[in-house]
């Protein structure tokens, strides 16, 4: 371990230490404020150290980890969102009756997990980040005790958590007792004839631990419950930074696999890709809570990304990397709103809770209203370029029938995204949500869904420095 190994691990150090001097200093004296200052100062600490990783080649550290630039696009995009999360749960956690400052430890030793996941070059390096993501969930879902539908959304992703875990622990089995090695790039060693079908079943028991995680269909039955159950903060955490940091090392292992030149692998993460946009979106259809309707729009944004996946190739990677931006900058806002609007008994999950809050709260109707424009693909928003670049990775691929079925559910969603909008701006305000506009917005989350706004159109408007970096930094590293 040379100085330099410190340096690229200066990162991964420094919100391993954050999560140290907090628990250090929650048993000396409990300040909630102190606490998400320093689970901020931390998280601005290693995303400094990250900037100087920058100065160093890109290197293997041990068997385990790699610190190369795309690593370090991830990396810096897991601490951002987990920054933004973090500043909208200040307000959030002051109106519930639970103490607060384990709640930034959890959401610390999530953002760690992330990060070892998208640097993971082995199998046991993906476990490893996976069961410290993993374990951070359960109780970061559950965290409201007086709340019984969150303690039973814990529950459930417990479970089924639990149940992926072993689906990816039996698929690497398999794969290492025919290859001999947990490396992704000793994946597609040379296999004997007759134990080829046995390599071909341990990838496929891999895809559904994948699956699970991703919440693709039709392993996507724990995500509304868990979406709905969780505290907004929390949900907003679990859409982007978890499953963000899932598909990255997703495109990494995959990358050494080669999944065009398998075609029952193909074959597989086409069905899934289909099966998620159109039950994602047509599940979508039914629902009159907002979470559960992001929780099902999420199922049908992780179809579309699957759709680079297949094309594969430079310009499917930048076109990821671009829409993972645009996603997490949506949902995080989304999310955001509804945090806000959120009391100490409840979220503010119904669509009935939103019914004429153009008339109580214009400035937050317009920040949703972004927000839900940009996962309907409206041209001026982020979520626009991001379909756009989707769309051109796909046709070089001359994926066709995966994009029609894009095109055609995406504009199956803008129903229930409208449906939302409609009932902001165009229905009256109900007695039960009346009251709800006299509540003051934390000044802190306000200037954070301020920042996302204005980033997601400005994303929308000027994309270019960011696709630039993006194609410098990503394309060629999974």
């Amino acid at each position: 371990m040379t100085s330099g190994v410190f340096v690229l691990l200066g990162p991964l150090i420094a919100v391993a230490t954050t999560i140290i001097v907090l628990m250090m200093t929650v048993a000396i004296h409990r300040r909630p404020r102190l606490t998400a200052v320093l689970t901020l100062a931390g998280l601005g600490i290693a995303f400094l150290l990250l900037f100087w990783t920058t100065t160093l080649d890109s290197r293997r550290v041990t068997a385990l980890l790699v610190i190369d630039d795309y690593a370090r696009f991830y990396t810096g995009l897991i601490l951002a969102a987990t920054a933004a999360v973090t500043l909208l749960s200040v307000g959030y956690l002051e109106r519930l009756s639970e103490q607060r400052d384990e709640y930034y430890m959890l959401l610390l030793l999530g953002a760690l997990g992330s990060i070892v996941l998208v640097s993971a070059v082995h199998f046991m390096s993906l476990f490893l980040g996976l069961e410290l993501l993993s374990v951070s969930l359960y109780a970061l879902i559950a965290y409201p005790r007086s709340r019984q539908q969150s303690i039973e959304a814990g529950l459930k992703y417990l479970v089924l958590a639990a149940a992926s875990a072993a689906f990816l622990l039996f698929g690497m089995a398999l794969v290492y007792a025919e290859v001999g090695s947990m490396a992704f790039s000793q994946v597609v060693a040379p296999v004997a004839p007759g134990a080829r079908l046995a390599w071909l079943v341990g990838i496929g028991l891999i895809v559904v631990g994948f699956g699970f995680k991703l919440a693709l269909v039709p392993f996507h039955l724990w995500t509304p419950d868990v979406y709905e159950g969780a505290p907004a903060p929390t949900t907003a955490f679990v859409a982007t930074v978890s499953k963000g940091a899932m598909l990255a090392v997703l495109l990494r292992l995959f990358s050494e696999v080669d999944g065009r030149g398998h075609h029952a692998l193909f074959l597989g993460f086409t069905v899934l890709a289909t099966a998620s946009m159109v039950g994602g979106n047509f599940l979508a259809l039914l629902q009159r809570n907002v979470k559960r309707l992001l929780a099902y729009s999420s199922i049908a944004h992780l179809g579309y990304l699957l759709v680079a996946f297949l094309a594969s190739g430079a310009l499917a990677e930048t076109a990821i990397a671009f829409y993972l931006v645009a996603y997490f900058v949506t949902m995080i806002g989304a999310f955001g709103v509804v945090a806000v609007l959120s009391t100490g008994e409840h979220d503010a999950d119904s669509l009935d809770d939103y019914r004429g809050l153009a008339v109580r709260r214009p400035w937050l109707s317009a920040v949703f209203t972004a927000m839900l424009l940009s996962l309907a693909g409206i041209p001026l928003t982020a979520g626009f370029v991001g379909k756009f670049f989707l769309t051109v990775a796909g046709g070089g691929a001359a994926l066709w029938p995966l994009l029609a079925v894009m095109m055609v559910t995406s504009g199956i969603g803008l129903f229930y995204y409208l449906r939302v909008i409609v009932a902001m701006y165009m229905q009256p305000v109900s007695e039960s949500t009346a009251a709800a506009g006299t509540a003051r917005v934390p000044l802190v989350a306000g200037l954070t869904l301020a920042a996302l706004t204005i980033l997601l159109v400005w994303l929308g408007v000027y994309p270019g420095p960011l696709i630039a970096f993006i194609r410098s930094a990503v394309s060629g590293g999974a």
